[in-house]
């Protein structure tokens, strides 16, 4: 089988207010962006993430894509940037190599192809990609929800480390398990790799290079995430995503204080952060669905 999907990119201003997106069918396609990039990041990013959001499947994957830049960098040019060590033929610096990067390792083991299509010429599945970018990009704009889309049905989020502001994620995430909060299995203790891989996806989510990006924000948070606020408001995941997008926020102190496996693929940690608000204790439940970790439930308290 083989899956056809366009990806496009948006910036207003290029730079400015960016989006990106990837579509298969009104039920399957994503988006996301930032509040400040460029078209040429939106390409990428939509192209990285139709192929991480496809990497559990065995289908060979055709891309449409209007932009010769990010088809080029495939299929010409990367591995001679990787050869100089991602600088040019007149020794400059690449410019955004760290995307580059990400989708090179997208790439390794994928049956794929390149198909070019021109840009706003009407072609179907382009034109409903780069709708839904330019949404994004202007939902940055105007700090309205991001429509972020329903991604790939069934699709696990990956742990990835920190990305920088201009180099988002998008995902899904899938429904949450029956839990049982804790285990007879006394050899049930989780890795220590379990536990790195939560306390990295935490620290994660107070970057605010991660908090102002809503598509990396919803790859992390499960699909019924909740939070009780230190206001008390119970929180869902749509809104705390929506929320977040709209705020500047500021570098948190963070400090673990433990981390236990209640049950096989669930970790409770508790955490201190501290900022120029003060300092509070952190509750956090991280449950595992297909292999991956994602925050099911968080509560924050100041402390005294």
């Amino acid at each position: 089988m083989t899956i056809v999907a366009a990806a496009d990119g948006s910036a207003l201003g290029n730079p400015g207010p960016a989006g990106w997106a990837w579509y298969v069918d009104d039920d399957t396609w994503a988006a996301g962006g930032w509040p400040h990039g460029t078209n040429n990041q939106g390409e990428l990013m939509a192209v990285i993430d139709l192929l991480d959001s496809t990497a559990h499947l065995d289908d060979d994957l055709r891309i449409l894509c209007d932009s010769q830049y990010v088809i080029n960098a495939v299929t010409k040019w990367i591995p001679g940037w990787k050869a100089r060590g991602w600088r040019k033929a007149d020794g400059k610096p690449v410019l955004n190599r760290e995307l580059l990067e990400r989708l090179d390792r997208a790439t390794l083991g994928r049956r794929y192809r390149f198909e070019w299509v021109k840009g706003h010429a009407g072609h179907e599945l382009n034109e409903a990609a780069d709708a839904r970018a330019r949404a994004a990009a202007t939902a940055y704009q105007n700090g309205t929800p991001i429509p972020i889309g329903p991604g790939w049905p069934g699709r696990a989020v990956e742990t990835r480390q920190p990305e920088p502001a201009d180099a988002p994620s998008a995902a899904t995430v899938s429904p949450a398990p029956v839990l049982a909060l804790f285990s007879d299995d006394d050899d049930a203790f989780g890795t220590p790799d379990d536990h790195e891989q939560v306390i990295l996806l935490e620290r994660e989510l107070l970057s605010p290079a991660v908090r102002a990006d809503s598509s990396r924000v919803a790859a992390i948070l499960h699909a019924d995430f909740e939070e009780i606020g230190s206001s008390g408001r119970l929180w869902n995941r749509d809104a705390i995503v929506n929320e977040l997008a709209g705020q500047d926020s500021e570098r948190v102190a963070f400090e673990v204080l433990g981390s236990e496996l209640v049950a096989p693929d669930a970790i409770l940690l508790t955490a201190r952060t501290s900022d120029s608000r003060g300092s509070a204790l952190r509750s956090s439940l991280w449950l595992r669905v297909d292999g991956r970790w994602r925050l099911r439930f968080h509560q924050g308290t100041p402390e005294a």
